[in-house]
């Protein structure tokens, strides 16, 4: 077939003068008849590589799909663009015995060019007999990496389609299309659709339009995402959630804090989620909070932000659900906030699962972790994890990440980049990431001593470093390329030859530090860097509130914290609250507080606010939606009636830590709670006389520092607990 006739097939059908990118070499393939693999991100015109030759031969095209709603939108699209209704249709169960007779006709008629089924479909006898009556011009096997236990959305039902196409006639060319497969998941592909010598066609993963950024997650991850939609108001945008229950409730938080938003999850009816999908379509909401059932097929071009609020299980997910903004090719930010207690609860969800498929969720959720703690450029971790090298300072988007903007502090780190490969050659190449840092770092374990690795002289050479040192290390080498993650054995680390040749004559390797994502951001509300500037609390304005609540401390003979808290103080010189309704809504404060310590703070802010022109946030005041309020009610009352506290927690189904800081909340924010009584059974007299002198004198109220101060004596829940009661009685 000539090319011209190419151009103007589609000219005629899609109205377009040129094709896009691989599309070209994709259709020539298809109508030479030959097995075709496609990969090719979102938005970079997949369809068209399957629906153009299927138009333009005889016979209908199989296109495997699975996702009903997909499948119905492109069959609008196809017959928007011909003159015949039966130009292409759909085979389910979801079809009544007419409409299946009417598919049937017109596929004998050779009407129909494109049938699109799910794979349950093509199990049923009848319509395997069917099939095989009729000319097939190729199978198309759409979403092709649900094949794979390594794709991201594996499919059982998918494993069998090489069977189900050879019962269909023998020699159809089949053609895999995806979005998203690792070298991994290509291989698997190819193997089990039976394409081997297929033609591959892999177009860039890189979308340098948008820009990737990773924020820890601390308590106030609502407040963090109000401010930034509200700094973007009237852009389009995603937020995207785990569950359905956080979904609903995010949505709720936003609207109480005027942005337009809607709810998106498979358990709301389908009238309320074509709505919900209509609606920010025509731009009559900004924001759609969703779980990831949300998106798929929503073309919308100018989303602006994505936000995940929870990490996703995989860099696939996160490469799809990112995908999503700025397809224009305009502004996407993609922002995701991270926290190492997200990935515990991932991790938790897989523990009833066969071993195989944890195994395969783990290397997949290792791999995120790496992701959000990585201090190399964004941009060439995903890449390289789809196997395409990227060069920060010659490609396109090099410089839209956060790490690249903000870059950390770099060390040499040759020696220890030579003992990583060293380490890796001399134990044969025979372990995964986490073991191999165990045998650099001396840690004992099961299998470590079936190979009696710990008996070798290297073992533990690393010793100076810790675990995380080693294992940003070992990300750093890998992408480098001094080292690969074998194929077959999904996680093995193996030595590349520019590895070998590093040791032979190793040169220059800077390390750049790793972030740390620890504890200690529980409950910071330190907004870290925003593209374009950097958002932070006034280091200034800190060290004046931090020596005035001394001074007070003094004068009232209480120790500091008991006043304001060090991230309510971080809160005001990020809003400067300037009147006591506005140190209310700081972080931690609440009416009580602020009514008892709050007015020389405000008459320091206020001045300083004067004295410097400093503009102030006013949007900021983050409203709740008042479920928690009405527990923190239900708290207050039954601790007043003297209930055990046991008991409180129970009725309302929660755990006795998470009770403990709903308290811990109502008396920070200056109201006080009488547990004496509770006290009294748990503690005696001189228990709770050492606690309180301990209190007086400290400089901070962290109980982790209690714990180590009283070695033991106490339990977390013990200090804890009499610590509310001191807050409630020094300080409210």
């Amino acid at each position: 077939m000539v090319n011209s006739d190419l151009h103007s097939a589609l000219k005629k059908y899609f109205g377009f003068n040129k094709f896009m990118g691989l599309q070209e070499g994709v259709v020539e393939s298809i109508l030479s008849g030959k097995h075709t693999f496609v990969i090719m991100p979102t938005g970079g015109g997949k369809s068209l590589c399957y629906q153009l030759p299927a138009l333009m031969q005889e016979g209908t095209a199989i296109i495997v799909s699975p996702l009903i709603a997909l499948m119905k939108n492109q069959v609008d699209a196809i017959r928007g663009i011909s003159n015949e209704e039966g130009v292409a249709h759909v085979l389910n169960s979801s079809l009544n015995k007419t409409e299946v007779k009417r598919v049937k006709e017109d596929i004998v008629n050779g009407v129909t060019k494109l049938l699109y089924v799910a794979p349950e479909s093509l199990t049923k006898e009848e319509n395997v007999e069917f099939l095989r009556s009729v000319k097939i011009s190729f199978m198309a096997v759409d979403e092709a990496h649900c094949i794979s236990e390594w794709g991201h959305d594996f499919r059982p039902e998918y494993r069998n389609l090489k069977n189900i196409i050879s019962r269909i006639g023998d020699n159809i060319p089949i053609i895999g299309l995806t979005a998203t497969a690792t070298p991994k998941v290509q291989e698997d592909v190819i193997k089990n659709l039976g394409i081997t010598g297929a033609n591959t066609f892999k177009a860039s993963f890189n979308r340098p339009n948008l820009y990737y950024e990773v924020r820890p997650k601390t308590k106030n991850v609502d407040a963090d995402i109000i401010r930034f939609i509200k700094q973007h108001s009237g852009k389009s945008g995603i937020v995207y959630c785990l569950s359905r229950k956080r979904v609903e409730e995010l949505a709720q938080v936003l609207q109480v804090n005027g942005i337009k938003a809607v709810p998106y999850h498979a358990g709301l009816d389908p009238k309320t989620r074509t709505s919900h999908q209509d609606k920010f379509l025509m731009e009559d909401v900004d924001v759609v909070v969703a779980t990831i059932a949300f998106g798929m097929g929503i073309d919308k071009p100018d989303v602006r932000f994505v936000i995940h609020h929870d990490i996703p299980k995989s860099i696939e997910s996160y490469y799809q659900e990112t995908g999503r903004a700025g397809r224009d090719g305009g502004e996407g930010i993609c922002l995701a906030f991270y926290a190492y207690k997200d990935i515990e609860k991932l991790e938790k969800f897989m523990s009833g699962k066969p071993v195989a498929e944890q195994e395969i969720g783990q290397a997949l959720l290792q791999e995120v972790v790496a992701f959000a703690e990585t201090s190399i450029s964004r941009r060439r971790f995903i890449l390289h994890y789809f196997g395409e090298e990227f060069d920060n300072a010659t490609g396109e988007g090099g410089d839209m990440d956060d790490n690249v903007r903000f870059p950390k502090k770099q060390h040499e780190a040759q020696d220890d980049a030579k003992l990583l490969i060293e380490t890796i050659v001399e134990t044969n190449e025979t372990y995964k990431s986490k073991d191999l840092v165990n045998v650099i770092t001396g840690k004992e374990n099961a299998l470590i001593k079936s190979h009696k690795t710990d008996e070798h002289p290297f073992f533990g050479r690393g010793k100076n470093h810790d675990n995380k040192y080693w294992m940003a290390l070992l990300r750093q080498v890998l992408v480098a390329g001094y080292l690969k993650k074998d194929i077959e054995t999904y996680g093995v680390i193996k030595v590349t030859d520019s590895g070998r040749a590093f040791i032979k004559k190793p040169i220059s390797f800077m390390m750049t530090e790793d972030h740390i994502f620890d504890g200690a951001q529980e409950d910071g509300s330190i907004i870290t860097a925003i593209k374009g500037g950097v958002v932070s609390a006034d280091e200034v304005l800190m060290g004046m509130l931090k020596d005035l609540r001394k001074v007070n401390a003094k004068k009232m003979g209480v120790p500091p914290f008991v006043i304001f808290q060090d991230p309510s103080l971080e809160d005001m010189a990020l809003k400067y609250p300037i009147t006591l309704a506005e140190l209310a809504n700081v972080h931690g404060v609440g009416d009580g507080k602020a009514k008892k310590y709050g007015k020389d703070f405000v008459e320091l802010i206020s001045n300083y606010v004067e004295e410097n022109d400093i503009i102030r946030p006013d949007d900021l005041v983050v409203k709740s939606t008042g479920s928690n309020s009405a527990i923190k009610l239900y708290i207050i009352q039954n601790i007043d009636r003297k209930l055990p506290l046991d008991d409180i927690a129970s009725s309302k189904g929660m755990s006795m830590n998470d009770f403990i800081k709903e308290m811990e909340a109502i008396v920070y924010s200056g109201t006080k709670l009488n547990i004496n009584y509770w006290i009294d059974e748990v503690l005696d007299e001189d228990q709770q006389e050492e606690i309180h002198d301990y209190f007086m004198e400290s400089k901070t109220d962290n109980i982790d520092a209690a714990i180590k101060e009283f070695d033991g004596d106490y339990d977390d829940e013990e200090l804890r607990l009499y610590r509310i009661k001191f807050i409630s009685e020094v300080a409210n």
